[in-house]
């Protein structure tokens, strides 16, 4: 059974209605064109995604590699020491951004100078150490920018293929079938008086 719209068959609805249809149908169109950009978004993104997370873990085992050569030679109660004194090696700052409507933080990391350790018997391996963990730091940050970006572009991915979906199959086609009902009706009354028309004139002539 067809739903129809909870609208008077009158001339007046069918224009109002056919108005509305025509700018659904634009809204239509210019949804699926934000479906297909989005869905070329995610791909891309997905592609980033997965080869910046490769990267990251490659990142991470071998800054734990070379923070356990660091540990064997220096020791725990040394390693301690520096990383309170050491200032922070890296800023970073959270910006907003938004592409298609959609908003998600971008991660700007900036990488400062090395210090010094100033501590007697320190080991070359602790600045090896510190230049992998910043480089992993910032990996790490950039993955978190992708995988939130990535999270969100789905979300708006699935609400505009919701509304492309709700406008195809559910909205224009009632509003169709209410304008076809309508002229019907309209045809219908126009029968009828054209009928009821020549009743008159047939009984006048008589």
């Amino acid at each position: 059974m067809k739903k129809l719209l909870n609208v008077p068959p009158t001339k007046n609805s069918l224009l109002e209605l056919k108005k509305q249809t025509l700018i659904l149908e634009e809204g239509y169109e210019l949804l699926e064109r934000k479906k297909e950009i989005l869905t070329r978004l995610v791909y891309e993104k997905l592609k980033f995604y997965r080869q910046l997370r490769k990267q990251t873990r490659a990142s991470l085992i071998e800054t734990y590699h070379w923070l356990g050569i660091t540990q064997m030679r220096m020791g725990s109660q040394n390693l301690r020491q520096i990383a309170l004194r050491l200032k922070p090696a890296l800023t970073i700052k959270i910006l907003p951004r938004s592409n298609l409507g959609v908003e998600y933080p971008s991660i700007q990391v900036n990488k400062l100078p090395l210090e010094p350790v100033g501590l007697l018997k320190s080991d070359a391996s602790v600045d090896d150490a510190r230049s992998h963990l910043i480089d992993t730091v910032s990996l790490c940050a950039q993955l978190g920018e992708a995988e939130l970006s990535l999270l969100r572009m789905l979300e708006e991915q699935r609400k505009t293929q919701k509304r492309v979906n709700a406008l195809k199959y559910n909205v224009i086609p009632c509003h169709k079938d209410t304008i076809h009902f309508i002229e019907a009706s309209l045809e219908e009354d126009e029968r009828n008086t054209l009928f009821q028309i020549k009743i008159l004139h047939s009984k006048k002539n008589s």
